[in-house]
């Protein structure tokens, strides 16, 4: 399948910069293949007629799989317990160190 529309290196450079990925020249070429394969199957996807399918946001038939929202007090730690093995804490809240960085 041949994409109609060529992407050009540009476009290419321009995705994977939004993507965060910093790519060769020779990656960039690799890529601009993959993504127009990619797009030639979405097009060809797009000729599908799909006015009689029902839209559904699954397809298992499952419902409603979660349990009661009940408090199940023999699975709870007291506040002492589960800072039992904390390294450090104050006033009973555990105390990590921050993770914040400036660029």
């Amino acid at each position: 399948m041949a994409a109609k529309n060529k992407l050009t290196f540009e476009e290419v450079k321009k995705v994977a910069k939004l993507a965060n990925l910093p790519l060769a020249p020779d990656q960039v070429i690799e890529l601009a293949k993959q993504m127009e394969t990619t797009l030639s199957y979405v097009s060809e996807l797009q000729k599908v007629n799909t006015d009689t399918v029902i839209e559904t946001s699954q397809v298992t038939g499952l419902e409603n799989v979660f349990r009661e929202d009940v408090i199940d007090s023999s699975r709870m730690f007291t506040q002492s317990q589960a800072l039992a093995n904390a390294t450090r804490t104050y006033n009973g809240y555990f105390v990590v160190n921050a993770i914040f960085e400036e660029k």
